[in-house]
């Protein structure tokens, strides 16, 4: 698959070097040009597979299957807002976690979620999910914690793009786990709320922990 990621952060970083594991082209565009080229340097050609990296504008959204927002809540819904005309019918993928500077609150409001307003923001044509957003930059480049692979949580209204993007999640060698709808990403930020304040107290696990569903 094509995927755009937008935005040349750690976050970026992580989820290009999962896709790229899994074979897939990525293009990093960013608002600082020389920063998505710095990061698709610094990525490299993977040690297998078929995944390549390339640095490019936003003309790069058109030929993408599936669109990341790497970049934070308020950015990125400013971003699904001016980019949703032209996505219509792609897959658009939410990673934000709409949490206080202080990680004591979320600033959205109670019955919503960042990924809701971002779907709002896109139009009903772009079939957004909710992803990555419970796991942390550095353990996606990892792509395991402890030898355990990654669970990555996906929430969409769509079916077809929530397979897609378990797809993508599978390929990279980490664990999808489809928890249904798009509405399901309200307890993800809420979890992710707790698990990023977790680094702070009890010793902390220097944002190189794992949320893991273990069945008997």
């Amino acid at each position: 698959m094509k995927i755009t990621i937008v935005g040349a952060g750690n976050m970026a970083r992580g989820i290009a070097t999962r896709a790229l594991a899994g074979g897939h082209h990525v293009t990093v565009t960013a608002k600082d040009p020389g920063k998505a080229a710095r990061l698709v340097d610094e990525l490299g050609t993977p040690d297998h597979g078929e995944g390549r990296a390339a640095a490019a504008d936003a003309s790069a959204l058109d030929q993408a299957d599936i669109v990341v927002l790497a970049v934070p809540f308020d950015a990125a819904e400013q971003l699904a807002a001016a980019y949703g005309p032209r996505l219509a019918g792609k897959v658009l993928i939410d990673i934000s976690n709409p949490v206080a500077a202080t990680l004591d609150a979320l600033v959205v409001a109670p019955g919503t979620s960042a990924a809701e307003r971002i779907a709002a923001a896109a139009g009903e044509q772009v079939r957004v999910v909710k992803v990555f957003n419970t796991t942390f930059a550095g353990t996606l480049v990892a792509g395991q914690v402890n030898g355990t692979p990654l669970d990555v949580f996906i929430a969409s209204d769509d079916d077809t793009a929530r397979k897609k993007v378990a797809d993508l999640v599978a390929s990279g060698g980490l664990n999808p786990v489809d928890v249904g709808a798009l509405e399901h990403a309200r307890e993800l930020e809420g979890f992710q709320l707790l698990h990023m304040a977790l680094q702070l107290h009890d010793g902390g696990h220097g944002w190189a922990s794992t949320i893991k569903i273990v069945a008997p």
